[in-house]
């Protein structure tokens, strides 16, 4: 949960956004393209106005149209609490899901990955109005995309919406505020009511560590309030690491204490306190809970077992899932935790089902609890869950490792092929 910084001199003008290509393309993906678009005089729902909101956003693939000139291979992947687009182009996401061949190869998808606002490249409160920018929520955010995809690049249907903690949550938003845009939804890492227990006093105590530092300046500083950032980094730290894999990669004092150091410098360098001050506020009023039933889109929804921010404890997920229609849901154990039980929520009808899952990876590093790498998804038995999903609600082609032909000849296992529709 990291904020990079990064301000822009020049705004794209308000209409169709043609991505522009970046240098240096990573090695096992797809040249990324990056580019702006202008929302002129964007409102927001508490009544205030931006004369210009600019939304950066990152692309992989070319839009294919069908007969009526429609785009049909659109994938939207929205981000995390203080991350950007650029967070999907790592090898743990690119190189497992946008590599040729791969789930989501750009090849065959056009893939969206918008920095949202107050995100990475996108208009937010360092840019210079500090704290007289406007307090957007989550609704704000996701309008700002909807107007991204459908004026800026000429989108009003997508196949997939995949996103990751408040990219999660946006999910939920998307599926209640426009029913009839997507097909499916794969939220990961959040639950669908409002921000309350635990998960609240974390994002208050960030909040209020911010405004309660004298240097702050009611958000009118020359120099970043250092004790605000480093108990928000400490907080941060905590919500988004999971036991096993603190002990596991800090076995030691001296080791622990190293990472902590290091954690601070990396986060004083990266962090704004205005806007993680924003970010964090933006969850305020978020409560999906009443509109569920609302939501069309089939979704497999999937949530950590060993997550600070959402536990599994709580069972919220379970007693939700129906309401919604999710179609699975099951949570990922921890890569060090003896084999578990995945738990599958059946659509609105409220059944429920058990499957036995081994909790190995493909991915050799470990899971962070509230971070979900696409790697660790496409494991072992979860992965036919996944792709069955995905080819036949979402409809994305099968990987071509299922192809028998394609097999012939070569003696490495890609990964599992989705199961039949009785097979899920």
């Amino acid at each position: 949960m990291r904020l990079r910084a990064a301000l822009l001199t020049a705004l794209l003008a308000a209409g169709p956004a043609f991505a522009q290509p970046v240098p240096n393309p990573p090695p096992t993906w797809p040249r990324p393209a990056e580019a702006n678009y202008t929302v002129e005089r964007f409102h927001f729902h508490d009544g205030a106005t931006l004369p210009s909101l600019r939304l950066h956003y990152a692309t992989l693939g070319t839009p294919h149209r069908d007969a009526r000139g429609q785009v049909d291979n659109a994938v939207l992947i929205l981000h995390g609490t203080g991350g950007s687009g650029q967070n999907f182009l790592r090898p743990q996401f690119a190189g497992v899901l946008f590599v040729p061949g791969g789930l989501l190869d750009p090849a065959k998808y056009f893939i969206v990955l918008p920095d949202s606002i107050g995100h990475g490249k996108s208009s937010k409160p360092s840019d210079g109005l500090h704290a007289k920018f406007p307090a957007y929520t989550y609704d704000d955010m996701v309008q700002a995309q909807y107007l991204l995809l459908t004026q800026g690049l000429h989108i009003n249907h997508l196949r997939l919406i995949l996103g990751t903690s408040m990219g999660c949550m946006h999910s939920f938003v998307w599926g209640e505020t426009h029913p009839s845009f997507m097909d499916a939804m794969m939220p990961l890492a959040c639950l669908p009511v409002q921000i309350a227990g635990r998960n609240r006093l974390w994002r208050q105590m960030v909040m209020d560590g911010i405004r309660n530092d004298p240097a702050w300046r009611g958000g009118d500083y020359s120099t970043e309030p250092r004790e605000a950032l480093r108990n928000a980094s400490n907080i941060l730290l905590i919500a988004g690491l999971a036991p096993l894999v603190a002990q596991s990669e800090l076995p030691t004092r001296d080791a622990a204490d190293a990472y902590l150091n290091k954690r601070h410098e990396d986060d004083f360098a990266d962090l704004d306190a205005n806007d993680l001050l924003y970010q964090v506020n933006a969850s305020r009023d978020y409560d999906p809970s009443a509109k569920l039933g609302i939501i069309t889109a089939k979704i497999m929804w999937i949530n950590s077992a060993d997550d600070f921010i959402n536990p599994p404890e709580l069972g919220i997920a379970e007693r939700m899932a129906p309401a919604c229609g999710t179609e699975r849901l099951f949570f990922c154990q921890s890569a060090r935790k003896p084999t578990g039980t995945v738990r599958i929520a059946g659509q609105r009808s409220g059944r429920t089902t058990s499957l036995n899952c081994s909790p190995r990876s493909r991915a050799p590093a470990l899971r962070k609890a509230h971070r979900f790498d696409a790697s660790e998804l496409l494991c072992a038995r979860r992965t036919s869950l996944v792709f069955a999903f995905l080819v036949e609600v979402a409809r994305l082609d099968r990987p071509p490792w299922c192809d028998p032909i394609w097999q012939r000849g070569r003696a490495q296992s890609w990964g599992p092929c989705p199961l039949g529709k009785n097979g899920i």
